[in-house]
């Protein structure tokens, strides 16, 4: 139970209102952007001091998105999709600059590219910007932004490249300390202090890489960054075996660091497709291994509008499918001051729909709007009863299915008589009321592409079988040309590659599924079914399931499982790299450089014959020494596993706690971040609330999910709903103290 803070923040008395920014990152930059436009609100005689703490000294960018990181890691999402300022769509945001004063990152780099005609800025809105790229404009929007603070003559803003260690509190107010043993008084601290990494001493896994690398006279590298720091020749050089221990974002970056930043290249290949040419200075192999043994799949082209417009916005999940469910099968917590919503089961209450919504979605786009309505409808009494929760308990994931599949079924049997001429399309029509010829040009557009479609219209058209203009032709996106193929499967999406005896199987099986995949890809997120369902699903509705799952949503055994299984279905179907990142992975792997063949469940361990560490696969009976173990996973904010001391000491202090999903049932599942009041104070340890204090992003993970997101334009992003929602508390505060 918490209790209310009644002292609220000190008022400022003759003096400057001091506000500290602690991490000075993008959101920082957000932050600034704020609060220099409503600067004007700083009352007749009023001061306002700012002090801005960032370790790196990369103000604006911060460490993650460093101007001078490799320039070989690229973001993973499009250009236009990429902002740094409050828009029309956030409500109460206001006052907001003009237009040309807060661009998407696209217009940055087209601004950028006419003055310096440099290539790494000529990009067009879908195309996906390299991170550094990202850090210049991060850091010139924060220059620009902190300009328009200190125009105004009752605002001071002073920049600090130094490392918080603690924020220390007391009656009078709080004192800012850094590394160096500095200490800055302030009335409120805005804590922005982004990701960081686990001390491999503190966490379990972190243990066990650097004892088995210790084992094996092997190089630990705790965190690939700053990468030419960590991966340099010096530590890694071409006579070395890389492990490297994940297979996201991170790992790509590593990888693609350790060939193409050594100086290798990909050149295209004719056709489709590159191939490496290395320079010599690559390692002599990097085997990469995950639990899955897999890479993220690739993140289709976007084809929709960046305004949103364009947004899957869900038949099935939806914010009111969630209500209902709580209300009609959820658990409920247990009274007093602490009551909560009824909890739910993700993978009883919650994958049904999460699988119902993605199959409808493959089936539309597939098929098309004119086979929507009897797909929606043939499916709707089987959803209400889930809802409702009369549908009969036991039923599984796929109970919603069911229903669907037959309807799929009966469609396709419908197409498939029309192609090969058993009926004609007007014989086709008077047996249903969705309509054949649309639905069958639809698929061919798909199927076969735009190009095949005049062809089976030219047949329709003659009462000839269309299946004659199609013999022959192959998919150019790899789909199966069969009218009854391409059927959605949940265990096929999230485990495309099945298990392999061997690790040449298991490569070879990696590498047919990534160059699918990257096909896929390529036709985009409103064409491709099995894109357009991990996107318009896992993407587009990620706030309905964070609306299911966030603030003890889910039963606390619920959500320890869909954060260690379901988290990580989310970054493998909607959270990877551009194509054309997943085309350089894929030509490393076809040279040889890259290893693939541990398969799942692929650990480290100590060799005890050879004194050596060793990748083994247990599935593919893979074994590989290596010589360099590169942690490449990104870890989940913990403060006591966290390397940076700042949270730990606000732990050990009480100054903060950890936030506790405490289910009915009697079990507790910690997560690893803070516990905060709804405008994102910290609870202290003895459940008072700390208002002089604001925690914003990663550190709320656990309560929250899906935190690590760069702002995007014109989607009233809550990463600027945050940032407002503390501005509000901020000049409330201010205006207060003014009387």
């Amino acid at each position: 139970m918490t209790t209310p803070d009644v002292s609220g923040r000190p008022a400022p008395a003759g003096r400057p209102y001091r506000l500290a920014l602690v991490g000075g990152g993008p959101r920082a930059t957000y932050a600034l952007e704020r609060l220099s436009a409503t600067i004007d609100r700083l009352g007749p005689g009023q001061g306002l001091e700012v002090r801005v703490f960032e370790r790196t000294g990369e103000f604006g960018a911060g460490l993650a998105h460093s101007p001078s990181q490799a320039r070989t890691s690229y973001l993973n999402r499009i250009g236009s999709q990429v902002s740094f300022a409050a828009d029309e769509t956030v409500a109460g945001a206001g006052p907001l600059r003009p237009v040309a004063e807060r661009p998407t990152l696209h217009e940055w780099c087209r601004r950028r590219f006419e003055s310096t005609g440099h290539p790494d800025f000529d990009l067009a809105p879908e195309d996906w910007p390299k991170r550094y790229v990202h850090g210049l404009a991060l850091r010139d929007m924060f220059d620009a932004f902190a300009a328009d603070l200190r125009r105004h003559p009752g605002a001071d803003l002073h920049l600090h490249q130094a490392e918080v260690v603690e924020i220390e509190s007391s009656d009078d107010g709080l004192t800012v300390v850094t590394a160096d043993g500095e200490r800055h008084p302030a009335d409120e601290v805005l804590l922005l202090t982004g990701h960081s990494y686990h001390d491999p001493e503190r966490s379990r896994s972190g243990r066990r890489l650097a004892r088995c690398a210790a084992f094996g006279g092997a190089l630990h590298v705790a965190h690939p960054y700053p990468m030419d720091r960590e991966l340099g020749l010096d530590r890694c050089g071409p006579e070395a075996v890389v492990g490297c221990a994940g297979m996201g974002l991170t790992a790509i970056d590593t990888i693609l660091h350790l060939t193409e930043g050594r100086g290798g290249r990909f050149e295209p290949v004719p056709g489709d497709g590159l191939v490496y040419r290395p320079s010599g200075a690559e390692p002599a192999g990097i085997v990469a291994f995950s639990g899955s043994g897999l890479f993220t799949f690739a993140r289709p082209d976007n084809h929709k509008p960046s305004d949103g417009s364009g947004d899957h916005r869900g038949t099935f999940l939806t914010h009111e499918a969630v209500r209902q469910l709580r209300a009609n099968v959820g658990s409920p917590y247990p009274g007093g001051e602490d009551e909560r919503q009824p909890q739910l089961d993700f993978e009883k209450d919650v994958l049904p729909l999460v699988i119902l919504e993605m199959a409808h979605l493959h089936y539309v786009t597939l098929l098309g709007p004119g086979a929507a309505m009897p797909l929606t409808q043939r499916v709707m009494p089987d959803y209400l009863a889930f809802l409702s929760g009369t549908l009969a308990s036991g039923a599984g994931r796929d109970c919603l299915l069911v229903r669907l599949d037959a309807a799929v079924d009966q469609v396709t049997e419908v197409l498939d008589s029309v192609l090969r001429g058993t009926r004609t399309a007007a014989e086709a029509q008077a047996l249903v009321s969705w309509p054949v010829r649309d639905v069958l040009l639809h698929w061919t557009r798909v199927v076969f592409g735009a190009d095949a479609e005049p062809a089976v219209r030219h047949c329709l058209d003659r009462e000839q079988p269309p299946k004659l203009a199609l013999d022959g032709r192959t998919s150019p996106s790899a789909l199966d040309t069969a009218v009854t193929a391409n059927r959605f499967s949940w265990d096929d999406a999230v485990s495309p590659v099945g298990p392999q005896p061997g690790p040449q199987r298991f490569r070879r099986a990696v590498r047919q599924f990534m160059d699918r995949d990257q096909r896929w890809a390529r036709q985009g997120n409103r064409l491709n079914p099995h894109k357009a369902a991990s996107d318009g699903v896992w993407r587009d509705l990620r706030s309905v399931i964070s609306y299911a799952v966030d603030d003890a949503g889910l039963t606390a055994a619920s959500q320890r499982i869909f954060l260690n299984r379901y988290a990580r279905h989310h970054n493998r179907l909607a959270n990877g790299a551009a194509p054309e990142i997943m085309a350089k992975i894929v030509a490393l792997i076809d040279h040889g450089l890259l290893d693939v063949g541990a398969g799942p469940e692929a650990r480290v361990r100590p060799d005890e014959p050879t004194g050596r560490v060793v990748v083994d696969g247990p599935h593919t009976g893979f074994v590989r020494p290596v010589d360099v173990l590169v942690d490449a996973r990104m870890h989940a904010f913990d403060p006591r596993a966290d390397v940076l001391p700042l949270y730990r000491n606000l732990l050990a202090s009480g100054t903060v706690r950890l936030w506790r999903n405490a289910s009915a049932d009697g079990e507790d599942f910690m997560p690893g971040g803070l516990e905060l009041s709804p405008n994102f104070h910290p609870v202290r340890a003895d459940g008072s609330i700390e208002s002089r204090i604001t925690v914003l992003g990663v550190p709320s993970e656990g309560a929250r999910s899906f935190l690590l997101s760069a702002l995007r334009p014109n989607s009233d992003h809550y990463v600027m709903r945050d940032t407002v929602t503390w501005l509000n508390g901020f000049w409330g505060t201010l205006e207060a103290a003014a009387g």
